[in-house]
Formats: C-alpha cells, structure tokens, sequence
C-alpha cells in the first residue's frame, strides 16, 4: 500500500505541462526545418532554371548563367549557398548545376549534399 506522500497528485500537472510543452516545441521545430530545408531547395532550383534560361540566349553563354544563377541565390538565401555553381552546353541544351548545403539546423547545414539541374534549349541565330 502506497504512503500517503506517493499518492498525493500536488505539482503533476506543471511536471506534464513542462513534458507535453517540450514535446510539442520539438515538433513544431522539426516541421519549421523542414519547410526552410523545401524552400533551400525550391530557390537553388529555380535560380539554377533562370541561370540556364538566360545563358540559352544567343549572346550569353554558359559562364553568364552561372553567374545570374549565383546572383539569384545570393539575393534569396545568401552567398554561401552559391559557391558551387556550373554550367556547361551539352548537345543543344545548357545545363546548370548547382551544389550546396542542405540545411540541418537553421542554415546550417551539410556541405555538397543538394545538387539541383536545370537545363534550357540553346537559342540560335539563324
């Protein structure tokens, strides 16, 4: 038979507060790094469609891509993710790729763990 010290329920509910609050602030932090790591990943990949789109054009070429796609990540989520950029003709596309962190903890993150490809047709002049 319990004592009646062990039987008293005084002070669980803060005890369960704490545990439950704790829990669920994990979670709604998974789920924010979740959605940070989706939009990474969204803005590498249409910066990377716009690089090759504009290096397509009949006076730009492959290196003007890659340094439009650079500007784009850059301005969205900040230079350290536009480190490893490339882009290069391949048949009658450009291609670009780009290389970069995937976000773990903020924008911290795995370096060289995203890779994202776009290519666009090569527009020509005649």
């Amino acid at each position: 038979m319990l004592g009646p010290s062990l039987r008293d329920e005084r002070g669980s509910s803060s005890v369960e507060f704490v545990l439950v609050g704790a829990l669920l602030t994990a979670l709604t932090l998974a789920v924010l790094q979740l959605g940070l790591g989706v939009y990474v990943r969204n803005v590498l990949h249409d910066a990377a469609v716009e690089g090759a789109y504009h290096a397509a054009l009949a006076d730009v070429g492959p290196e003007g891509g890659a340094e439009r796609t650079r500007l784009v990540i850059a301005r969205a989520i900040g230079s350290a993710y536009a480190q490893d950029v490339s882009a290069a003709v391949s048949g009658g596309d450009i291609r670009v790729t780009v290389r970069s962190v995937t976000p773990v903890v903020g924008l911290i993150g795995v370096p060289g763990t995203l890779e994202v490809t776009a290519r666009a047709p090569v527009e020509s002049m005649g």
